[in-house]
């Protein structure tokens, strides 16, 4: 569980994991030191306003392979053999149909009436499921931001740069004209998770900034 509110929350001190999961900081001061042993985890001092510097913890990549890899390896030796037997262009076009057949599941699945906010929720709950622990945070009324805090693709997508870029199209198009979608996080360029900003047509960004 430990590993899993770090995987969302990204960078968390032990009180802050002891006050989510109920425990004492005690408890959860013991089983950081035992991952932190098995190299799952890492930390690293913040300064406080007051007191001592506290250590602020996070995962390290050996912790991936508890999360879901989303069969990674599979399709990246299927990325490797249509770019050997087809060329770029091979690829580019399994790439295009691969796209087809995700936008075709998401729209199938997606409310065709409701609140933008509803759509992403929707869409959130699907790419969940499929492996992404997907989430909707609210900027105001009419923008909202799409995380997804693993990549069930990961392995894949660091191989191969179109993978990002048609995930990008599918929920342009999955959401349709009324809302615009951009990156505003990425984790092959550093970020610590992949986002994507939505705002409905015509609504002025609320203080966010964007950034690939």
């Amino acid at each position: 569980m430990i590993l899993h509110l770090l995987k969302e929350g990204g960078r968390l001190d032990a009180l802050s994991l002891a006050s989510r999961l109920e425990v004492s900081a005690v408890a959860v001061r013991q089983h950081l030191y035992g991952l932190e042993r098995d190299k799952l985890v890492a930390y690293e001092q913040e300064q406080r306003p007051l007191g001592r510097p506290a250590k602020v913890w996070r995962l390290t990549a050996a912790a991936d392979r508890f999360f879901a890899d989303g069969h990674a390896e599979l399709l990246l030796g299927l990325l490797r053999a249509t770019r050997l037997a087809f060329g770029p262009a091979g690829l580019d076009r399994m790439l295009r149909t691969l796209a087809k057949e995700q936008l075709r599941s998401y729209r199938s699945r997606l409310p065709d009436r409701g609140s933008l906010r509803r759509r992403l929720e929707a869409l959130a709950s699907i790419r969940t499921e499929e492996g992404y622990m997907a989430v909707v945070e609210t900027v105001s009324s009419k923008e909202f931001v799409l995380c997804e805090n693993h990549c069930s693709i990961g392995a894949a997508a660091r191989n191969c740069a179109g993978l990002c870029s048609i995930e990008l199209d599918v929920f342009r198009s999955a959401l349709g004209r009324s809302a615009s979608v951009e990156r505003s996080e990425h984790l092959l360029a550093g970020g610590r998770r992949c986002a994507y900003t939505v705002r409905a047509l015509g609504v002025r960004s609320a203080g966010r900034t964007d950034g690939a």
